[in-house]
């Protein structure tokens, strides 16, 4: 005989089976919310802008400097996540942009993919070859000494067709698009390449017109750049020198003096200077100095390309100290503004 439920055993039923939904959908959410914490759950935070993955580095480099930086609140969700989603074996190095609130998942997908944000590398008004290279060195990844190394290296000037002396001149001011993790000698064969665009047969034409190389335009450039306060007045200066040039006069720079002297401090160029011995000492020796006086600028290197044609062979500066020159033809008018100038500067009590 068949038995029949009653409904105490019913409703039994029932309750198991509520009981069991409930359970479950209460793991499914536990799961889900885990998921989503460790997935998609706000974890970035706003302590550094980048973050820089270093060439060589191991994932668990990366999981150091994220906890040392604070650049993620939960790093052990952001392992977690990184380990499912294999990023381990693809770390990929560069400068990655970080936005606050940035989940697990898309910080990996960034990283992972390797989408780093490139570096817009400007530079201009940079004197020496150490304090360029201390700059790149806040820039890109390699190191200054690496940098400086390669900068001084005979070996590497002589592949681009420079020597140690004029290597600087290949290194033209401007902006350029680059990522962090460039090394240093792509870095080097980028500049190279750049470095030929800008020397079009056009630049070449106007410096083989007055029987100088593009080094050597660079060079007296870095003259011109050293003289000039303002940009107008370039050409004007560059035509002084080129007449000098071409009489085989001292050029007698004073820019050229304080470079010999290594003390950019000088504000009055005085005789002791005069007598310093180097090759750069253009008051000693004759014709260009072996490399440039400073990185030269664009607006300078073409100043002397398209330099004014004008008698001048004497200048100096201004009494008012606008920043502009008093140009003259003959030594006798030079020493009359020379000493306006000179009586200038005893008025502001400038001895140095």
């Amino acid at each position: 005989m068949e038995t029949v439920p009653t409904p105490k055993k019913k409703s039994i039923g029932k309750r198991i089976i509520s009981v069991i939904v409930v359970v479950a959908l209460l793991i499914g959410s536990v799961i889900a919310y885990t998921y989503y914490r460790r997935y998609f759950a706000p974890n970035v935070t706003d302590t550094e802008e980048y973050l820089y993955v270093k060439t060589a580095s191991n994932f668990e480099d990366l999981m150091e400097e994220l906890g040392e930086k604070n650049i993620v609140s939960d790093t052990a969700s952001f392992r977690w996540a990184a380990e499912k989603m294999e990023y381990p074996a693809r770390i990929k190095p560069g400068k990655y942009k970080l936005e606050k609130g940035m989940n697990n998942r898309s910080l990996i997908n960034m990283l992972g993919g390797g989408f780093q944000e490139p570096v817009k590398l400007r530079f201009q008004n940079i004197r020496l070859k150490d304090q360029f290279a201390g700059y790149l060195a806040t820039q890109i990844e390699p190191d200054s000494s690496t940098l400086m190394g390669l900068l001084n290296s005979d070996t590497l000037a002589t592949k681009y067709g420079f020597n140690t002396d004029n290597f600087f001149t290949m290194f033209i001011p401007n902006t350029y698009e680059l990522y962090w993790n460039v090394s240093a000698t792509d870095f080097f064969d980028r500049m190279h390449t750049e470095y030929d665009k800008f020397w079009t047969e056009e630049r070449k034409k106007k410096a083989s017109t007055i029987n100088l190389s593009p080094i050597q335009v660079s060079i007296l450039a870095s003259i011109v750049k050293g003289e000039a306060l303002h940009t107008d007045e370039m050409p004007k200066i560059a035509g002084l020198y080129i007449n000098r040039l071409q009489k085989g006069i001292l050029l007698q720079a004073d820019p050229t003096v304080i470079f010999a002297t290594n003390d950019f401090t000088i504000r009055r160029v005085l005789n002791r200077h005069l007598r310093t011995n180097s090759p750069y000492n253009t008051y000693i020796y004759k014709g260009l100095p072996p490399g440039p006086i400073m990185m030269p600028s664009i607006a300078a290197i073409d100043a002397v390309l398209n330099y004014q044609k004008h008698n001048y062979i004497y200048m100096c500066a201004k009494e008012d100290f606008s920043g502009y020159h008093n140009f003259s033809t003959n030594q006798a008018e030079h020493l009359v503004n020379a000493r306006k100038f000179q009586q200038a500067l005893n008025e502001r009590n400038i001895k140095r």
